[in-house]
């Protein structure tokens, strides 16, 4: 990992010290973010549409563009349009509005291993669209960047990072039993077959 030469903009720092804490100086938060990260409700989700809503907006205008070609504020847009849509929208289709720029942006940063350049609590966020993505071509890439970090991250963060590997391949393995994630074709207006309503009863659900 190496540190930005430059400050980041101070909206881009924002959002890495809010979602990440002081995760990009250290490699990983020093105080527990779990619960930040996946089990926030209402409360946090006004919290963030207070403080990113216009980001968020902007975002999915195509705009930012000056946070792209930096590592750092990569994942700061990338947390933005993969993350925070999730709590401005939840529960509305839009929820899934920045995953396709998202995973633009995963995927040309990985081409330059630029994710290398990542602490490694902001790796597991930059390879999350992959994670989300309704392709198992995506999810095969997931799974193995998740792999990976397992592998050069120190013994400390091991039961952790194994814990979001695991996560990856339930992921893989729903989207290449069915192709979708069943849990969302509600909200998208999909009808489920006889074998996602069966699974829709047992199987894991992943949030959104």
């Amino acid at each position: 990992m190496t540190q930005p030469s430059t400050p980041l903009p101070p909206v881009a720092a924002e959002v890495l010290h809010y979602w990440l804490a002081d995760g990009v100086e250290r490699d990983w938060p020093s105080t527990e973010l779990g619960k930040r990260w996946f089990g926030g409700g209402v409360e946090q989700d006004a919290e963030i549409d207070a403080a990113f809503g216009p980001l968020v907006a902007a975002a999915l205008d195509g705009d930012l563009l000056d946070w792209e070609p930096v590592p750092l504020t990569r994942l700061a847009l990338v947390i933005v349009l993969d993350q925070f849509t999730r709590n401005v929208f939840r529960g509305q289709a839009k929820a899934f509005s920045g995953d396709q720029r998202a995973q633009q942006l995963v995927l040309q940063s990985l081409a330059l291993e630029q994710d290398q350049a990542l602490p490694r609590v902001g790796r597991v966020f930059f390879y999350m669209p992959l994670m989300h993505a309704e392709s198992l071509a995506l999810q095969d890439e997931c799974v193995s960047r998740f792999e990976a970090l397992v592998k050069d991250s120190p013994p400390e963060l091991t039961d952790t990072l194994q814990g979001n590997l695991r996560f990856a391949r339930e992921h893989r393995d729903i989207i290449e039993r069915f192709g979708r994630f069943p849990y969302r074709n509600a909200v998208l207006g999909r009808q489920n077959t006889p074998e996602e309503n069966e699974f829709l009863k047992t199987g894991p659900r992943f949030g959104q």
